[in-house]
């Protein structure tokens, strides 16, 4: 009985040892067929990579419409004049009343010569008569009017238009998606008290 009892023992022993073994076998072969966490990591960020959009576009724009702005104000003829200044996809727009052909060509040259300028419209006027003081502070009221008309407006609120008021003729430019929205923001503008004419120099979008 002592010997069934011992090749008993033995037995259970080496079943035992053969299936710690088998166990540690089967671990390692599942460790080596999972993927390191570190090789996941690329696959998961290029998922993530977002799609190109238009806002360097509208930064670029907005830095050379910075860059014109400094232009004209650092030149000696032209820092005097109130000239507004639109860019859209490199294409400058310059609006306002200056005096002179000199000033309109001065300024068109300043802006032809800043770093991002694709081209320049000239969208300014030659101012006609002598402003008062009086005629100032009206046209800065009509100017004020217009913009709060056209921020009322749910169809050209959200478009960048400059206006520029000069003895109650008021001048609008600027870029805009299309016709339609050139015709409702000169019909706003032309029912504002104070405007005696308007002068549409807004381009469409390209």
């Amino acid at each position: 009985m002592k010997v069934q009892a011992k090749a008993l023992v033995q037995g259970l022993a080496l079943a035992g040892a053969a299936s710690i073994l088998l166990a540690g076998c089967g671990n390692r072969e599942e460790q080596a067929s999972a993927p390191a966490a570190s090789t996941m990591a690329p696959t998961a960020s290029a998922d993530t990579t977002p799609a190109g959009t238009t806002v360097g576009t509208e930064i670029d724009d907005t830095v050379v419409t910075g860059r014109v702005k400094s232009a004209l104000l650092a030149d000696h003829d032209a820092k005097s004049l109130e000239v507004k200044v639109e860019t859209h996809k490199g294409e400058v727009q310059l609006s306002g009343f200056v005096d002179t052909q000199a000033h309109i060509d001065n300024a068109v040259a300043l802006a032809s010569k800043v770093e991002g300028v694709t081209s320049v419209a000239n969208a300014m006027s030659l101012k006609e008569g002598t402003a008062t003081v009086g005629n100032v502070v009206d046209d800065s009221i009509v100017t004020a009017k217009i913009k709060s008309a056209l921020l009322a407006d749910p169809d050209v609120k959200s478009f960048d238009i400059a206006i520029v008021t000069r003895k109650g003729e008021v001048q609008l430019s600027g870029f805009v998606d299309n016709q339609a929205q050139i015709d409702r923001a000169v019909d706003i503008a032309r029912g504002v008290e104070g405007v005696q004419s308007i002068g549409n120099e807004m381009s469409i979008k390209k």
